[in-house]
């Protein structure tokens, strides 16, 4: 009966997963924490499955790579990169990427390519900035190291009692699936839009909020009087009058005190709006926030302002800016900019105060587009230092001289003491919800093994695969887990996989290890909904994307990669008897 009820919970938490109204941090804790104050896990257990090594060596990994996320190395590489035919600068961008994911963390690669991509004219960015997302997953999938998704599975295999993953353990498998799906990638690059094939173009479908002040000489005259139909690259798409919106804006419609206009337009048309009298621009004078310096940035996947609207924060005290228009992906924005709910990967375009690049906080909440860097990049001599110290730790841990998370250990103190790493960067960008959601995943990992419930999982999928073997099982092991991968997140789709991979290898009697790795690689086949990986949230508004462009440009890159995988995972690690 309890394993009935722990499967009915879990049942819950997906679904509440998949609708996205809480973080994965906030459910598996609340879940976690219920089983062990219903007594289904020890408090013992759940304090240890915080201090995993393996949860630790991840922490450190990700506290490491804040330093080298600062090495001019990809900016010295991008203007390189995108040079020559529009396939040709895929597959190099593509190589390029993946060799460094390899190492990196993946969300640092595409931060720092997403400016430089973004500024050329080379080739339409719309055209290069998904293979970017797809590139730096592809690269994740060939070493321990390269995605925190391999890392969370390496986490369970160790408290399962299994044998710890090796660093290249990944690579006869991912290598050869990351190079057919960049090949794949720039033949079907020609399916994707090309959003930005000039100037002008790139930098459109902002959506602008100006509010008709008391006493404006705007107030009590059409929209034709007033001379609001024929702004150049600026339109008038709809006006939001207390609790009612009017759209489409008709020429005669007249102005009231307390209208909120919401234009569309191109970001160096914006000043158009200083000639009109008594506008405000989110609150704030158009005439004086528009003579700021205009900077755009992207809402990065560690920021505090995912699901706050700009009216719930003092965002200019925050950052010492003003937010002049939204853009989100190429979808059209309705009512009141205001209060709409800010989302990771959106862009904003704000106008900047002399102090905003001296805020503490920008790295932690955006990625910036143009403008000056957010953190100074290291030295030429600073950069060697800490890239041939992670090298080094890279070939020690796989040499097996020196274990990971020592090598980590010492990495990390060097670069502290060092002042390649601060004190302050580390609490401001602590991987603390990760660590949650890990740490949290090892208790509700335990309780549906402890309960019964995995076996019981396991005897369904034994039931269900009977007929087609041990390779069956796999297969379905791995549909499972990519369907959790595109309808949640990476970690917590490897974090609920997991135990079915371990109950279904142990129902067949087989060696686990090719069902661990399969939910290795299947938690990374996140190709094709943009919501559900942070590299492509980061991408989908500065590409200006639909949800379509992600299905048809991903398509023919998931069923390659997904062919690649079970073709290769049963050869490199054989389906033989326990």
């Amino acid at each position: 009966m309890t394993a009935y009820l722990v499967l009915a919970s879990i049942a819950v938490l997906l679904g509440l997963l998949i609708h996205g109204r809480f973080g994965p941090a906030i459910l598996f804790a609340t879940w976690a924490g219920g089983y062990t104050l219903l007594g289904l896990s020890s408090q013992q257990a759940f304090l240890s499955n915080f201090t995993n090594t393996a949860l630790a060596t991840l922490i450190l990994l990700l506290l490491v790579s804040l330093a080298l996320e600062r090495s001019p190395l990809l900016d010295r590489l991008s203007a390189s990169l995108l040079q020559g035919s529009r396939r040709r600068a895929t597959l190099k961008l593509g190589s390029v990427t993946a060799l460094i994911s390899a190492f990196m963390n993946n969300t640092a690669v595409v931060g720092a390519l997403l400016g430089p991509i973004s500024k050329q004219r080379l080739h339409p960015p719309s055209k290069l900035l998904i293979p970017l997302s797809y590139a730096s997953i592809l690269g994740g999938i060939t070493t321990l190291v390269g995605t925190s998704t391999n890392l969370v599975v390496n986490s369970f295999a160790v408290e399962a009692g299994l044998p710890a993953l090796q660093m290249f353990q990944f690579t006869l498998v991912g290598l050869p699936v990351a190079l057919l799906c960049i090949a794949v990638m720039a033949l079907s690059s020609r399916t994707l839009p090309a959003n930005a094939a000039s100037d002008a173009e790139s930098r459109t479908a902002y959506f602008l909020e100006a509010r008709v002040t008391a006493g404006s000489p705007l107030i009590g005259r059409s929209i034709e009087d007033n001379c609001l139909r024929n702004l150049e690259g600026l339109f008038l798409v709809e006006i939001a009058r207390k609790e009612r919106l009017i759209s489409p804006v008709g020429p005669a419609e007249v102005l009231q005190a307390g209208d909120v206009l919401v234009f569309t337009g191109a970001v160096d048309k914006v000043q158009a709006l200083q000639r009109f009298a008594g506008l405000q621009v989110f609150g704030v004078g158009a005439d004086a926030l528009l003579k700021s310096n205009l900077i755009e940035v992207v809402i990065s996947n560690e920021s505090e302002l995912a699901n706050r609207t700009v009216r719930d924060m003092d965002f200019r005290t925050m950052f010492d800016a003003g937010v002049v228009g939204i853009r989100r992906g190429d979808k059209r924005l309705t009512g009141q900019l205001g209060r709409i709910p800010l989302r990771i990967g959106d862009s904003l375009l704000l106008a900047a105060g002399p102090d905003f690049f001296q805020h503490r906080n920008l790295d932690r909440n955006f990625h910036v587009l143009n403008g000056a860097g957010v953190r100074p990049r290291m030295s030429s001599a600073q950069s060697s230092f800490a890239l041939t110290g992670f090298a080094s730790v890279i070939l020690l841990s796989a040499l097996e001289y020196l274990p990971l998370f020592n090598g980590l250990l010492i990495l990390f103190a060097a670069l502290l003491v060092s002042g390649l790493l601060t004190l302050g960067e580390v609490r401001r960008r602590f991987p603390f919800e990760i660590m949650v959601v890990i740490g949290s995943a090892l208790t509700i990992a335990g309780v549906l093994e402890r309960s019964g419930a995995a076996a019981l999982m396991a005897g369904w999928m034994r039931s269900l695969f009977d007929g087609y073997g041990v390779y069956g099982a796999l297969v379905g092991v791995y549909l499972i887990t990519l369907t959790l991968t595109e309808l949640i997140t990476n970690n917590a789709a490897a974090a609920l996989a997991f135990p079915i991979a371990l109950g279904t290898a142990r129902a067949f009697g087989v060696d686990p290890t090719p069902f661990v790795m399969i939910v290795a690689y299947g938690a990374s086949a996140g190709f094709l909904i943009p919501f559900g990986y942070q590299t492509h949230l980061m991408v989908y508004s500065a590409g200006r994307y639909r949800m379509r462009d992600f299905l048809r440009a991903g398509l023919p890159v998931s069923l390659a990669y997904s062919l690649g995988v079970l073709a290769l995972v049963p050869l490199v690690f054989p389906l033989q008897p326990a």
